[in-house]
């Protein structure tokens, strides 16, 4: 079986199947996302990133693979749930709510909002309610507003070491590109400008080649858990982004400094004993805060196999196809439950499953199957150009 075959039979015949059987929330709308290895749901609040995922997987399907009245209806059942419910009377969304709508955890940081955004722009082209158009332009000015304090007065830190994280410019390169067919284009051209600047020359190292977490506000480095916190699954999904913006740009130069630092990232957080990705590494060596730092966890492989495909797509070098076999071969032995369906999230150092879900407060509807998605995207294109 082709490489693409296999992701659009994994996407359409295992995955969403799994999500649309076991995920709705018939009574009070939106998804239940705390599914164990079965799909029973096991705890009924709301994650409102995870609900806004769901409302764009669904909304993307319906998009680009095809107008089926049924994924359309599962995200309008997210979306409405999302405009009624998910955020304050200042546009802010909260990060938890009850399976009724009802506000659980307060609004701290603004990853809640991006997903929103992209869920609210998603859904307004599938489902042609400009209503929906407003909601995602108004959320995504909201997160411009507060970008330089993400977590407003829910931040922790004193002020006396201001670090600044690399989470925000990474989503806003990839935001900025699901909303352009609504934003002015001198707006998608600041951002996509700020993000590429933030990612390739503030948080990428010239000298190491890594990524760091976080840097200080002048973009030098600082001696410290956080500070020398290096992140490989985030740093290679960050050059996925990076690439799409390169082909946007016919920007050959960034296409290939991405493939170059997912290649350095890889090297750098590939597991020689056990195989597969660490999650969290000290950039000196020292021992990681994280205590679940050597976990090896579904999203990293499933944005590294994507990234691959991306840099295999457009910069086919013998060093990404070496390691996009050899991420494929570990990730599709591990992660897929044959059995029961989807993927489990989190296995330890040894690659056995540390927990049997398949959804919870983190893992949702979106990563698994936006990388099948992608991956499958990807090889059409390279299987068509003979490059396999």
């Amino acid at each position: 079986m082709k490489y693409a075959e296999r992701y659009k039979n994994a996407l359409l015949g295992d995955v969403i199947p799994f999500w649309e059987n076991h995920s709705l929330d018939d009574i009070n709308g939106g998804y239940f996302t705390c599914l164990d290895q079965k799909g029973n749901v096991y705890d009924t609040d709301k994650f409102v990133w995870l609900q806004a995922r769901q409302v764009w997987t669904f909304s993307m399907l319906y998009n680009q693979v095809e107008q089926k009245a049924s994924w359309l209806q599962m995200a309008k059942s997210g979306a409405d749930f999302l405009k009624g419910y998910g955020m304050d009377s200042k546009g802010n969304f909260y990060f938890s709510l009850s399976k009724e709508g009802k506000p659980l955890v307060q609004p701290y940081n603004i990853f809640s909002d991006c997903f929103a955004a992209m869920a609210f722009a998603q859904y307004a082209k599938a489902s042609k309610n400009e209503e929906f158009i407003a909601l995602a332009k108004n959320t995504y000015y909201n997160i411009l507003i507060r970008k330089d304090f993400p977590k407003g007065k829910y931040e922790k830190s004193s002020g006396k070491r201001q670090l600044k994280n690399f989470a925000l410019p990474m989503i806003l390169s990839n935001l900025v590109l699901e909303l352009e067919d609504i934003l002015e284009p001198e707006e998608v051209k600041q951002t996509i400008d700020f993000s590429v600047n933030e990612v390739m020359d503030v948080f990428l190292q010239k000298d190491s080649g890594l990524i760091y977490e976080n840097v200080l506000q002048d973009g030098s480095l600082h001696d410290s858990f956080d500070g020398r916190l290096i992140n490989p699954g985030h740093g290679i999904e960050a050059m996925w982004f990076m690439i799409d913006i390169g082909v946007r740009q016919k920007n050959q130069a960034l296409i290939q400094r991405a493939t170059e630092t997912i290649i350095r990232i890889l090297e750098y957080g590939w597991d020689e004993e056990f195989g597969g990705i660490f999650y969290f590494m000290d950039a000196k060596g020292h021992p990681p805060q994280q205590l679940e730092h050597d976990q090896k966890l579904w999203w990293v492989h499933l944005e590294a196999l994507v990234a691959l495909a991306k840099a295999w797509e457009h910069n086919p070098v013998k060093t990404i196809k070496y390691w996009y076999q050899k991420v494929h071969e570990y990730a599709w032995s591990h992660f897929p439950d044959p059995e029961n369906g989807e993927w489990y999230g989190y296995l330890n150092r040894q690659g056995e499953p540390l927990l049997t879900l398949k959804g919870g407060k983190w893992k949702g509807c979106f990563h698994v199957p936006r990388a099948m998605f992608q991956c499958w995207k990807s090889f059409e294109k390279i299987e068509a150009k003979n490059k396999i």
